[in-house]
């Protein structure tokens, strides 16, 4: 309260303010007629039982609500920024740990023979084989990815795209 509360006495009393003083009444009353946002009650009506009569002075109302709007967008901010930092912390911490644990992958060459992992699964596959027969490299493209045409009769796609993890060399002759 006292946050919002300080500002508005000191914007009454820019012309004297050595004159702060005469403003806290009025103030007041307008802080005790103000309905509480979580009460949905003003603090007049919840100790007398009654609301309060009186002239709200329109220029108080405007400058606490200001203050208040103003503290609010503060505190969000601070929030914010709080949050952005929170979570530039822990993307470090998770690529740091990601880096540790993660091997370099293969660079293959265009001509290299490999088998492909069969990514998609379906029933009665548990006895298949994981990877796909014979495929040979036609384009090495960016981020460890290949493009692979299928040599030969066998499973699988006849020209794919895929990634480095999902390959090994193909050691076996057929």
């Amino acid at each position: 309260m006292h946050r919002i509360l300080i500002p508005v006495l000191s914007k009454l009393s820019h012309d004297d303010p050595t004159k702060w003083f005469k403003h806290v009444p009025t103030v007041q009353r307008v802080i005790s007629s103000s309905t509480s946002r979580s009460t949905k009650y003003t603090p007049f009506e919840l100790m007398m039982g009654t609301k309060m009569k009186n002239k709200e002075d329109i220029k108080v109302n405007e400058v606490l609500h200001e203050e208040y709007i103003n503290h609010l967008m503060h505190e969000r901010d601070e929030r914010r920024n709080d949050a952005k930092k929170n979570i530039l912390k822990v993307q470090e911490e998770n690529r740091r740990n990601y880096a540790k644990k993660r091997k370099k992958a293969h660079q293959y060459k265009v001509g290299d023979f490999v088998a492909i992992q069969r990514t998609q699964f379906g029933t009665d596959l548990k006895l298949r084989p994981k990877f796909f027969g014979l495929y040979e490299v036609i384009e090495v493209k960016m981020k460890d990815r290949y493009d692979v045409k299928k040599v030969g009769q066998h499973e699988g796609p006849n020209i794919t795209s895929t990634a480095a993890d999902h390959m090994k060399i193909w050691s076996r002759i057929t």
